[in-house]
This record gives C-alpha cells, sequence and structure tokens, in this order.
C-alpha cells in the first residue's frame, strides 16, 4: 500500500524522538486513525497567555477545554488533508465568551480564549459555556486561495443533546458533528493539562471508489446506512472509549497504541521527509491590523488618537502589541500607501 508500513508501531518503552501526530489503519478493516499528542506547540500557546499581563493565565478548566479543541484541530486537520484554515470554536452564554483553535495546512497551531466571567476549579462544560442552552460549537474550513464567489464552508452544533440534555465533553460535541457532516461512524478520545494537549481519533473509511468521490447520493445513502451497524469499527471504538485521560497525556503516543490495540494489525502512514509537524505559529501581522483599522473608518481611527495618543491593537493569539501614532495611523488612510507605517512598534 502506497505510502503505508506493514511493521507494527515500536514496542512500547523504545527510547526514540517520535512525533507529535500519527496516522494509521488497520489491516484488513475499514477503520482509518490518528493520534496527537502536543507538547511544545501547547505550552507555548499557554506561555504566551500566561505573559499577558491584561489577562494572565488561564483557569485549570479553561485550560483544559483549550487544550481539547486544540488537539481535535490538528486531529481534524490531519485527517481530512484540507487545504485552508479550520477553525474550531466554542461559544455560548457562560464565563466563557469565546474559544477559539486553529490549524493550518502545515499543522501550525493557533488557540486562544475569552474569559468574561468567574470560572470555579471544578467547572463542567456547560458551566463554562452553556449556562442557558446558548453554547454552540463552529467548525469552519477556510480554503487558502479562493476561488470567484467561493465562501468558507461553516457547520453549526449545540451543546445538548437531542433530549436538550447538556453534554459535558467535547469529544461527544465532535462526534456528532463529523456523523451529521460525514455520515461517517467517528471516536474521538481527548485530554490536556498544562503541560500536554493529546488525543485519539478513530473513524470508519467511507465507501471506496468514484462514486464516493464524486459524492453520489447511492454511495453517501450506503455510508448513511453503515452509521452503527460496523461491528469492526464497533468493537475498535469500544477499545478506544477505555483509554483513560491520565494515560493519554502521559503514555507515548506509541505505548497508547499498543495498550489499546495490541492484538490488531496496524499499518502507520510512512511520513515524507518534508512532513509538518505541529508547532506554534500565529498568522497576525502589521498589514492585517492595518486592514482592520481601515476597516474602522478615518473618522473613528482619529477619536482613538484624540482620546488615547494611539492606537494600540494586541494579537489575543500570540501577545504581540501593535502601536500607531498619528503618524503611523495618518499613512494607513494615505492613498496609496501599501507600505507598513514607518516608526509602528511591534512588542
Amino acid at each position: 500500500m502506497s505510502g503505508v508500513s506493514d511493521e507494527k508501531f515500536p514496542p512500547p518503552g523504545e527510547t526514540q524522538s517520535p512525533p507529535q501526530l500519527a496516522r494509521f489503519l488497520f489491516d484488513g478493516v475499514a477503520v482509518r486513525g490518528a493520534i496527537v499528542r502536543l507538547t511544545t506547540p501547547w505550552q507555548e500557546i499557554l506561555s504566551r497567555r500566561a505573559e499577558n499581563r491584561a489577562t494572565g493565565a488561564y483557569p485549570a478548566p479553561v485550560t483544559a477545554l483549550l487544550g481539547e479543541m486544540t488537539a481535535a484541530a490538528a486531529l481534524m486537520q490531519s485527517n481530512i488533508k484540507f487545504n485552508g484554515t479550520l477553525v474550531l470554536q466554542i461559544f455560548g452564554d457562560g464565563p466563557v465568551k469565546l474559544a477559539v483553535a486553529e490549524a493550518q495546512a502545515d499543522l501550525s497551531l493557533r488557540a486562544t480564549a475569552t474569559v468574561i466571567g468567574d470560572v470555579a476549579p471544578d467547572a463542567t462544560l456547560s458551566q463554562l459555556v452553556n449556562l442557558g442552552d446558548k453554547g454552540r460549537c463552529a467548525i469552519t474550513f477556510d480554503p487558502r486561495g479562493w476561488l470567484p464567489g467561493q465562501q468558507p464552508y461553516q457547520g453549526v452544533v449545540p451543546l445538548h443533546g437531542d433530549r436538550r440534555e447538556k453534554i459535558e465533553r467535547l469529544s461527544e460535541i465532535l462526534e456528532h458533528y463529523m456523523l451529521q457532516s460525514e455520515q461517517l461512524d467517528t471516536r474521538l478520545v481527548l485530554a490536556a493539562d498544562e503541560q500536554v494537549a493529546a488525543g485519539l481519533l478513530l473513524q470508519r473509511m467511507p465507501t471506496t471508489g468514484e462514486g464516493n468521490l464524486q459524492g453520489s447520493g447511492a454511495m453517501r445513502t450506503e455510508d448513511e446506512d453503515r452509521i452503527g451497524r460496523d461491528e469492526d469499527f464497533n468493537r475498535l471504538a469500544t477499545l478506544a472509549a477505555s483509554l483513560t485521560a491520565d494515560e493519554l497525556l502521559h503514555l507515548s503516543m506509541q505505548d497508547v497504541l499498543h495498550r489499546l490495540f495490541w492484538n490488531e494489525q496496524l499499518l502507520q502512514f510512512a511520513p515524507a521527509a518534508d512532513a509538518p509537524e505541529p508547532r506554534f505559529a500565529c498568522t497576525c501581522s502589521l498589514a492585517r491590523v492595518q486592514a482592520m483599522i481601515r476597516g474602522l473608518g478615518e473618522a473613528e481611527s482619529k477619536d482613538i488618537i484624540a482620546e488615547r495618543g494611539e492606537i494600540e491593537v494586541g494579537c489575543e493569539f500570540c501577545g504581540q502589541q501593535y502601536r500607531f501614532d498619528p503618524v503611523d495611523a495618518a499613512q494607513i488612510f494615505s492613498e496609496g500607501t501599501d507600505q507598513p507605517p514607518s516608526t509602528s512598534t511591534l512588542q
């Protein structure tokens, strides 16, 4: 099979420098999977937040939610290989107004959360964002290099079940989303703390063939008819569900897979020499901030300058501060100016 090794994962305990994300198949079974264990990228996201004097570190429940979202975004991006930005958002009516995790096609990641109220040390998901059943989860696919008339695709699901019961696990919400959007059984296990953001994804593979690639109604109906009925997927999903948060956070990826699927033949995708590894990266820039200020309008920008002496914009993802004095702000609205302000400071 092209791009796939027929060897099992290395035995547990073997010393090596493992990747942070791996994709795999089960030999002879129509189920694919991916596992991610983010350390350095996740710790950098948290450290940038902690160093922000205006906000400080996240409360523990927010750290756990945002870490699970970041791991999920990396898994979903690697699973579909989308050439653009995958944006995962949770928002509602609790003390966490908004939580966002983004994954680019090269697996560069960034994440942030806006906390507007007190968060209890043991707060659940519904207590964070879904106090009055107004919580929502949105998944947006923003393609790179838009074609004329093309728009980002967005799917939105509520944070409650069919009987209006509150859902307390992000993994269940995303499984529901993928079942709705792809008609494919999916099992997700997610966990995060201040050191690691990790996740495991299993998904029943779609019906193969040209018709499926073209999205024919017959093939799509066949996938829908198999929902919940695939014995192989159900067996593997049951094994995955036995994985604890502690194991996911503290075992290596190889140890996790060996612990769950020691009796299965795993086929690991051999990474290319230039295959991207998950990393932190922010897409903010002076040009984007200039465009935002230009969108405010010259009159409002002048009002801000008159009140504060400068325009200051901070990136919530990386903490970068962009400052524009009166001369810099005037240059933004100068006709024909495409260059960054000459004296703006980036901190």
